[in-house]
């Protein structure tokens, strides 16, 4: 049997662990760093959209394939993908590869976000329109793919996931994160998104921990375990239940004994290895 969960009482825990980490200084090796050198927010969300699209693999290799993107894309991303035709970007990322993504699949969702930023303005306000009273952004967030896919002219596959398939989408609730909140670590630019309707996106060091503090009890890292986990930290910080993640994540790949020591702290032990699914 479970032990039961106590939320409250983790909560000063958790607090003490944001003040902690609540740094860039601890961003590194992250391609979160890459929207710091964009002050244009316009810029800024092109650029997570690559970083995000590509945040899968070794963090190394991630960081070297998004500067490689950016660096073809010029100064000014979000011009880049707004001037150019699909044929111009699949020559800008030609030769182009990460892991199994490919510079003309990834020159298909650029030119998707580019067509979405000419029409509605910003990727930021295509993404509002489809925001409604839910209790967070799944609803918003299909919205948003089916339009990316419209714009595409074909559906843009594990580029561009959407949660009405049961994708756990860790990489565009990561990307949400990076948009919509602000903090020392979070650099924001995103407009009238409610932190309160982020989803925490879901790796192997979140799952773990989630397991561990009992937050979720689902074996795999699928939609619903992100959801219970947010669920959860809602209750303690029903504005912001994302804030935790980056302090979590980075609790999470040290090997110091910090998570050992938070677990004991909060009364629980690391659990049997879970399942993880990307």
């Amino acid at each position: 049997m479970r032990k039961p969960v106590n939320i409250a009482a983790y909560k000063p825990h958790l607090d003490a662990l944001y003040a902690v980490f609540d740094r860039r200084e601890f961003v590194h090796p992250d391609p979160l760093e890459f929207l710091y050198r964009y002050e244009d927010s316009a810029d800024r969300e092109v650029a997570g959209v690559v970083a995000s699209a590509l945040a899968y693999g070794n963090v190394r290799q991630i960081l070297r394939s998004v500067e490689t993107v950016l660096e073809r894309l010029g100064p000014s991303p979000a011009r880049a993908i707004e001037r150019s035709s699909l044929a111009s970007l699949e020559k800008t990322l030609g030769g182009f590869r990460h892991r199994f993504t490919s510079g003309s699949e990834l020159a298909l969702l650029l030119f998707a976000a580019g067509r979405v930023r000419r029409k509605s303005g910003s990727l930021n306000a295509c993404f509002l329109a489809g925001l409604d009273g839910s209790a967070d952004v799944r609803p918003a967030l299909t919205a948003f793919v089916a339009d990316l896919n419209a714009a595409a002219g074909r559906p843009l596959g594990y580029l561009a996931p959407s949660p009405e398939r049961g994708s756990a989408c860790k990489r565009w609730n990561l990307f949400l994160r990076w948009m919509v909140r602000r903090d020392h670590v979070d650099p924001g630019g995103w407009q009238g998104v409610p932190a309160s309707k982020l989803i925490i996106p879901v790796d192997t060091h979140i799952h773990r921990i989630g397991l561990a503090l009992g937050l979720t009890a689902r074996r795999q890292a699928d939609l619903r375990a992100a959801v219970e986990i947010t669920d959860a930290l809602r209750q303690i910080a029903p504005d912001d239940p994302v804030r935790y993640d980056f302090s979590l994540s980075r609790l999470g790949m040290r090997r110091d004994g910090q998570l050992d020591n938070l677990l004991h702290l909060c009364g629980r032990a690391m659990p049997q290895k879970a399942v993880h699914h990307e």
